[in-house]
């Protein structure tokens, strides 16, 4: 069996980033895997896949901002952010998982609060043995070419421009 870890992307316009990267955890932790998730910018803990975590447990997931992001101001989202890469870190280095996905890291790079070269520094020094995932739209160029696998998810028709809302249990 191979054990190298590899490094992941999902991004893209389209919908299905997250939802990608929360089948590879179920796949992995079915597998016996330890699997944490790391949420960056995200609404709230309302969201399915928080509900089905804290009744079954098939994985960690922790988002360390506690109110909506996207209603949040830059100076709101700081703090939070720096702490959840600071977590992200502490957790790819040395904490025993196999698999480490952080979600919408890529959102919170956008926003300007973390920048490039943290997430290429980070893995440049992520051990062999740990899968890591990087989700969110608008991957930097330079994190693509490190990464193992890209992918793209694209928009080609899309609800939201009917007007339909995000719905409970399919978008969030």
């Amino acid at each position: 069996m191979n054990t190298r870890g590899l490094i992941q992307v999902y991004t893209g316009d389209g919908r299905g980033k997250t939802t990608a990267a929360l089948g590879l955890a179920l796949r992995a932790a079915g597998q016996g895997m330890k699997v944490i998730i790391i949420q960056f910018i995200k609404g709230d803990r309302t969201c399915g896949e928080h509900l089905f975590a804290a009744q079954y447990h098939p994985f960690d997931i922790i988002q360390l901002n506690t109110g909506d992001s996207f209603a949040q101001t830059l100076k709101e989202l700081r703090s939070t952010t720096k702490q959840s890469f600071a977590l992200a870190e502490k957790t790819i280095l040395g904490s025993g998982y196999d698999v480490v996905i952080l979600d919408e890291i890529f959102v919170a790079v956008n926003k300007g609060l973390v920048n490039t070269d943290q997430i290429l520094s980070l893995m440049s020094r992520k051990p062999e043995s740990v899968e890591l995932i990087l989700t969110g739209r608008g991957a930097p160029k330079e994190i693509m070419e490190q990464a193992d696998l890209v992918t793209e998810m694209v928009a080609i028709k899309h609800p939201f421009t009917k007007g339909i809302t995000a719905r409970r249990g399919m978008e969030y």
